[in-house]
């Protein structure tokens, strides 16, 4: 039987993530097509957010934005969060089921038409200082030159001027 099941409640909950989120279940799109307007708002301001997936001409924004705001609104209600103070911390689209459908072809055969269905997920967070959080990404370091790039440029420019410019 089960043993110490306050103790393993008690250390779940503690260890449960506590930011503000929504999930809406097998919506009747290709994840793929939700992921590509994800990536459009992933990082973003909260109504910076909203104001992408409102101008965006994409199906996929109408069930985004539904879950988006109502993330905004477990914030609000639940966890009394500001809605100025919150941006996109993780967005994702998984696989839900799929529906398999038949249609029937000639000679008495028949191909399978799978529809696809994804779970979207928005999780929000509060900004941590003043700035606005615009990207997950890292800027990447400026590449270094290596020495043999170096010696080339000055052997480049040596040689157009003894050219006596361009020809």
């Amino acid at each position: 039987m089960a043993k110490r099941i306050r103790e393993k409640a008690a250390k779940r909950n503690a260890e449960r993530d506590k930011r503000p989120q929504a999930i809406a279940k097998y919506i009747r799109m290709t994840p793929t097509k939700v992921r590509a307007v994800l990536d459009l708002i992933r990082g973003k301001d909260y109504f910076e957010a909203v104001g992408i997936l409102q101008s965006t001409p994409r199906a996929a924004c109408e069930p985004v934005l539904k879950v988006l705001e109502s993330a905004g609104a477990n914030a609000e209600n639940n966890l009394n969060m500001s809605k100025n103070d919150l941006f996109v911390a993780e967005c994702f689209a998984n696989e839900g089921m799929t529906l398999k459908r038949y249609w029937y072809r000639s000679h008495g055969s028949a191909d399978i038409i799978t529809k696809r269905t994804c779970h979207i997920t928005v999780i929000l967070d509060e900004k941590k200082d003043a700035t606005l959080v615009t990207s997950t990404e890292e800027k990447k370091p400026a590449k270094k030159q290596t020495k043999k790039a170096e010696a080339e440029k000055p052997a480049k420019a040596e040689k157009t001027a003894q050219e006596g410019g361009n020809e």
